[in-house]
């Protein structure tokens, strides 16, 4: 990537999760992103090329975890097993080959009726959820004792849940009904094996287990006095095992890094090989501090001008240092776009969009200065895995933007302009062509 004589050519790669969205007409019939301040972005635009892209495909409502499978060159028909690997290994539960995985929720049900009264029993859970993890991880299941059972805490209202034994298969379905005040799902093999038989059996008993625990915890007790709505189900949803692939530096010739705090996205770095870096603040939600994470990834970009940060291994209670000689693709994510999206939160919507350019403005001016050294080249890559409209409170099939510039031409302009989309045309992403 760079010789004595020639600097070396590195990427950033800024993924604004559900940064897309269509028209309201509270905003004047504008997207947040038409109204918020963002010169930052509009300098980036001005001076890149840009387009709208089709992460997976057209018209595909996709999820996160499909998404970034595509973005980063991995086609998700191929590869895709599950988005439960992926929460477990970044909430840092180790996972081998024929172990299984969900992606999980602390919700409230109704015991009498068997309804999920809430599948997220409190967005702010970063002091209960850990305790109640706890609680269940190591536990142990009547009717079938050869299984482990691994718990940890991600973020929010969520965990990772891993079981590992033998004669376990990711074909069965889960028991979230995914909409609040449905019943509790009983969970299914999806097909005809044996495997898939025992383990949706497995699986019932563990969530019954799991409730079992935590009705009875007293953590329950002191938040149903307090008023507050209690976490007594775990919600199993995503099935999934380690997916193999190759890996990131083995198929496109770039050492990865990546900064990503939401549990479901550095585990699906880890599957893929990515470095995932430490940096202060960073928690994944509305409270994050993004400024934090650009100087880790223009850390590890610069590096060995600068010390990289350490890297997260799963697993593990210590961290491993970064590579000593920096990364040459830095990946970073930023997730409260899309939760503000979820959650019908337009204004914001504006005002995250508005965070997130005052943090690309910090990468750039770092990037910059190592540039300046003449030890470095990079390119600067914005776009988003999907829309997520504060209208509808999910995601749809809206394409999202993405610009890609030099950072040299982004910081030697003189004016900015707002230019028109379509320097390039409306694409989507391969794995002959990903996303950046």
């Amino acid at each position: 990537m760079g010789s004595p004589e020639h600097p070396k050519r590195r990427v950033a790669f800024v993924l604004i999760d559900g940064v897309g969205d269509v028209s309201l007409p509270r905003f004047g019939y504008k997207t947040p992103l038409q109204v918020a301040k963002v010169p930052n972005l509009d300098a980036i635009a001005s001076t890149g090329v840009n387009g709208l892209m089709d992460p997976v495909e057209v018209g595909l409502a996709c999820g996160s975890d499909t998404a970034h499978l595509s973005l980063l060159g991995y086609d998700p028909r191929v590869y895709y097993r599950g988005r439960g690997a992926f929460e477990s290994m970044g909430a840092g539960l180790a996972m081998s080959p024929g172990d299984i995985a969900f992606k999980s929720n602390f919700a409230t049900f109704d015991e009498t009726t068997g309804i999920v009264t809430s599948r997220r029993a409190d967005r702010h859970f970063e002091e209960e959820g850990p305790i109640l993890c706890a609680a269940l991880d190591g536990m142990k299941l009547p009717s079938f004792p050869q299984y482990e059972v691994r718990v940890r805490y991600a973020t929010e209202h969520r965990c990772g849940v891993v079981v590992k034994g033998p004669r376990l298969s990711g074909n069965i379905s889960g028991t979230d009904p995914l909409k609040d005040n449905r019943l509790l799902l009983q969970v299914e093999p999806l097909d005809d094996t044996d495997e898939a038989k025992n383990t949706a059996a497995v699986v019932n008993e563990l969530s019954r287990e799991m409730s079992r625990i935590l009705v009875s915890h007293p953590l329950n007790a002191k938040r149903a006095a307090e008023g507050k709505s209690i976490a007594n189900v775990v919600l199993l949803r995503g099935c999934g095992i380690r997916i193999e692939v190759p890996p990131f530096e083995k198929k496109h010739g770039l050492w990865p890094c990546m900064v990503a705090p939401t549990k479901i996205i550095a585990g699906l770095g880890l599957s893929l090989g990515i470095d995932i870096l430490e940096a202060s603040g960073a928690t994944g939600d509305y409270r994050t501090l993004l400024t934090s994470k650009a100087t880790a990834i223009a850390k590890a970009l610069s590096a060995p001008l600068q010390s990289c940060p350490s890297v997260f291994v799963p697993g593990e209670d210590e961290h491993k240092p970064g590579r000593l000689d920096g990364y040459d693709f830095g990946f970073l994510h930023i997730k409260a776009i899309d939760d503000a999206g979820h959650d019908k939160a337009s204004v914001f919507k504006v005002k995250a969009l508005e965070a997130v350019d005052q943090a690309i403005r910090q990468l750039a001016r770092l990037l910059w200065q190592a540039e300046a050294t003449g030890k470095f080249q990079y390119s600067l890559c914005v776009t988003g895995d999907h829309s997520t409209p504060v209208e509808y409170g999910d995601h749809s099939f809206e394409p999202v933007p993405v610009c890609i510039v030099p950072i040299g031409r982004l910081c030697r302009c003189s004016r900015w302009r707002i230019c028109d989309i379509g320097d390039f045309p409306r694409s989507i992403s391969t794995p002959n062509r990903p996303g950046w």
